[in-house]
């Protein structure tokens, strides 16, 4: 860390973690912004490529500075925060907006930034996923991924949505007006056109972060654990998945699974994985829009994903309709039975969908439009 970025924790803490942006000239308003602050310290590669949001909280904050407004940032964990000044728009990601809300007033424009499908959903839906587990194997695991109740959606005036039909079905009962922003990415890749469809048909790969049978893992080593013929690679931190590993630990031994664990996107290793696989499988229960989904169609897999993974599949991928274990083993064969070409398809039809609405620069022009609706909506 730079001596730099030192004395920027160091004034963000004594200023009361909040960190403030101007714009150059006479700001035209103030802006309250609740989301990650991290990368506003260190802008390395490393910490803007481990999550899209981090890029996305500097983006978001760059394009109102641009429109001319204050910002003021302060981070999901602040919980201590204080408004001290009046506010135009208070952007928030669920964390603060039911307590801040009754402090901003009624002139400040709440606009709720969601980026998972509605909390209830969310709890009901992993509930439902750790009771099909003891169902089918006895054992009660204790959910991870529970969302803390809140009335983000019912206070805000306003909401922007990484999602996609699916996500928004989750809010419509609050009639609340949103926009979609699609997701970012945090890698990009070049066009698969030229890669061995053929040799990689039988091998597939699940991509994730924690909370794995909330994300299907235990369906997807299920599934497998019946297709010696097919190959399966884990790509992701699940070491400290104790309970997970114990549970599937004769499955997690066969010859036919392989657990990778944490892979950089940006390495040469993944990149390998990518090229001798054909497909995503990644049934999760609950999402905003899988960032781990938009990055490997990036990377030219064939995305086989359920709806609530929140991404649009198009013509390239397969959409699970009831993301059993039965479904998940037709779906991984006919995959694997599809003629060369056909795969070549699906997998350029995968990137080129990727490449055109998940994208850096697809976000900015996205997030700066919803600006100018904001703006033509609420004016100044």
């Amino acid at each position: 860390m730079t001596i730099a970025e030192l004395a920027r924790r160091l004034l963000f803490r004594l200023r009361g973690r909040v960190l403030q942006l101007r714009p150059s000239g006479t700001p035209r308003g103030r802006v309250l912004l609740s989301y990650v602050t991290l990368p506003f310290f260190d802008r390395s590669e490393r910490t803007l490529n481990t999550h899209s949001n981090r890029w996305e909280s500097l983006e978001m904050t760059k394009a109102f500075l641009e429109k001319g407004y204050a910002v003021d940032v302060i981070d999901i964990s602040n919980t201590s925060f204080v408004p001290q000044h009046t506010y135009t728009y208070f952007i928030d990601n669920y964390h603060h907006l039911e307590r801040l809300a009754p402090l901003l007033g009624p002139a400040c424009i709440k606009i709720f930034h969601a980026t998972t499908a509605h909390w209830k959903f969310n709890n009901e839906a992993e509930a439902a996923r750790f009771d099909d587990l003891y169902a089918r194997r006895g054992v009660h695991l204790s959910p991870d991924r529970i969302m803390p109740p809140n009335k983000a959606i019912e206070l805000c005036d306003i909401a922007t949505l990484l999602g996609n039909d699916f996500t928004e079905s989750t809010y419509a009962f609050a009639g609340k007006p949103m926009m979609r922003i699609p997701v970012s990415t945090t890698h990009i890749f070049p066009s698969p056109a030229q890669k061995e469809f053929g040799n990689a048909r039988k091998n597939f790969i699940w991509f994730g972060g924690a909370g794995v049978i909330h994300k299907g893992l235990d369906l997807v080593v299920e599934a497998f654990a019946q297709l010696s013929d097919l190959q399966l690679t884990i790509c992701g931190k699940i070491d400290g998945e104790k309970d997970f590993l114990q549970l599937y630990a004769r499955e997690l031994s066969l010859p036919n699974i392989t657990i990778a664990g944490f892979m950089d996107p940006g390495s040469e290793l993944f990149k390998k994985v990518c090229d001798r696989s054909i497909a995503l499988i990644y049934p999760s229960c609950s999402e905003g829009q899988a960032g781990s989904v938009v990055l490997t169609m990036h990377a030219g897999l064939i995305p086989i994903i359920s709806r609530e993974s929140g991404v649009d599949t198009a013509d390239a991928g397969f959409t699970l309709k009831e993301n059993t274990i039965a479904e998940i083993m037709r779906t991984v064969k006919d995959v694997s039975f599809l003629p060369e070409e056909g795969l070549r398809e699906r997998g350029v039809a995968a990137w080129r969908y990727a490449q055109e609405y998940h994208t850096r620069g697809k976000f900015s022009q996205s997030y700066r439009q919803f600006i100018d609706m904001l703006e033509a909506k609420y004016p100044v």
